[in-house]
């Protein structure tokens, strides 16, 4: 009974950070896509889309003639892409994302959850799948899957650093890595280069608050892990902001290097940063030209 407790105070915290998540995410994909998004992609469907010139490798039989008699060009008719993709996310709640430096800014597991939620918001309303990796939430489209998005994400880990978890991603989709990526870089690079063997593309938005990279620290300071399983104690915190700036540098360019490797995409967003910057940069990565 005493475990009962605490299990259905964290529940209807939960519960109770879901609906206004839901409305600023829904005001988040409005803001970056109004009346919802289409796909806009040339492909196999039966809705026209536009016109555009005869390239190289097109046959005489796609030139639609009646439009081409109309100019001097030749035109082919290009129809919108309908097939539906699948998109599975991956976001770190882990206790290190539950850190801000300010008042006036997000918890990064916040920032991380809304840029989430909002992206599967525009993809779900763009006829895409979308589901959560390494949770019980396999890709689908609609409301109902895009409310239990949501009650998954608001859920805290309790790990101290959190790995991308591979459980759930099929071939050949698209995968959306969402966290500080400041825990083991070998588990990382590890579910990153098995994503890209199975023909998986996919993004990673490294999501950061200010300090972060600044380290603007001087004299005695004692740094522990958001979990408390990490501490270091220093007098003098100024003799290693250079250290700790190249290596974090040195982790973001590996990161960057590694998704170029595997055909994907690396950014790093900062929590003091507007929401709208992260979810327009996937979207593009997403949802550009295949």
């Amino acid at each position: 009974m005493t475990e009962a407790l605490p299990l259905r105070s964290r529940a209807e915290a939960a519960t109770a950070q879901l609906a206004p998540l839901l409305a600023r995410a829904e005001q988040l994909a409005m803001a970056v896509m109004p009346g919802g998004h289409g796909r806009r992609r040339a492909g196999a469907g039966d809705d026209f889309w536009q016109y555009r010139p005869v390239q190289a490798g097109d046959t005489m039989r796609m030139v639609d003639w009646r439009r081409s008699a109309r100019s001097d060009a030749q035109f082919v008719r290009q129809k919108e892409w309908q097939i539906s993709q699948t998109v599975q996310f991956w976001v770190d709640r882990a206790q290190s994302m539950q850190f801000s430096s300010a008042k006036g800014l997000p918890e990064k597991v916040d920032r991380a959850q809304l840029v989430s939620l909002a992206m599967a918001i525009l993809l779900s309303r763009g006829g895409e799948r979308i589901g959560l990796a390494g949770e019980d939430l396999p890709p689908r489209s609609g409301n109902t899957q895009l409310h239990r998005f949501g009650e998954i994400l608001v859920k805290s880990k309790p790990d101290d650093y959190g790995a991308p978890d591979m459980r759930g991603i099929g071939k050949n989709g698209f995968a959306v890595f969402v966290s500080d990526f400041l825990g083991d870089i070998d588990a990382i690079e590890n579910a990153m280069q098995e994503a890209a063997a199975r023909g998986i593309r996919g993004v990673c938005l490294q999501v950061l608050d200010p300090v972060e990279e600044s380290f603007p620290f001087r004299g005695r300071a004692i740094f522990q892990s958001v979990g408390g399983t990490l501490a270091h104690e220093t007098l003098q915190a100024g003799d290693l902001a250079e250290r700790y700036k190249a290596k974090l540098e040195a982790r973001k360019r590996r990161l960057s290097m590694l998704a170029q490797r595997c055909g994907w995409f690396f950014q790093t967003h900062h929590t003091s940063e507007s929401a709208q910057v992260a979810v327009m940069w996937l979207y593009n990565m997403i949802e550009g030209p295949r």
